[in-house]
């Protein structure tokens, strides 16, 4: 059977940003939406142009550990990640966010800072389409 439509891409050496995240599990679609409103929008809109700074923002849940919140961001390049991550564009970000999401949350990890950004995108395989 053939595969269907798709592309494959490697060689690739796209930084990655791996936050966790800890929250009561009754506030997790709550903290989604704000950081979707927030985080996710606000950065948008940070750069010149409003254009996405980052290649994909992924959110993964854990079944297994529920309340915890896995945020997978792929950058082009360090430079981007460096930008949008200076302090006079985080900290408003930071204080809406702590605003508009009043319920306890805890960053548990930085796997990004644990492994010193040592973990970069190499491939791809995805369906096209």
């Amino acid at each position: 059977m053939p595969l269907p439509p798709h592309r494959h891409v490697t060689g690739e050496r796209r930084p990655i940003e791996i936050l966790v995240f800890v929250v009561d599990p009754a506030d997790v679609d709550e903290f989604l939406r704000v950081d979707h409103e927030v985080w996710t929008l606000g950065e948008a809109g940070e750069l010149d142009g409003d254009v996405v700074p980052f290649l994909s923002k992924e959110v993964w849940l854990n079944d297994n550990r529920p309340g915890e919140i896995t945020l997978v961001f792929v950058w082009p390049d360090q430079a981007t990640w460096d930008a949008v991550g200076e302090t006079e564009r985080q900290d408003p970000l930071i204080a809406a966010f702590d605003q508009r999401f009043e319920r306890p949350y805890e960053l548990s990890r930085e796997i990004h800072l644990e492994e010193d950004h040592g973990i970069h995108r190499f491939s791809r395989f995805e369906r096209a389409g």
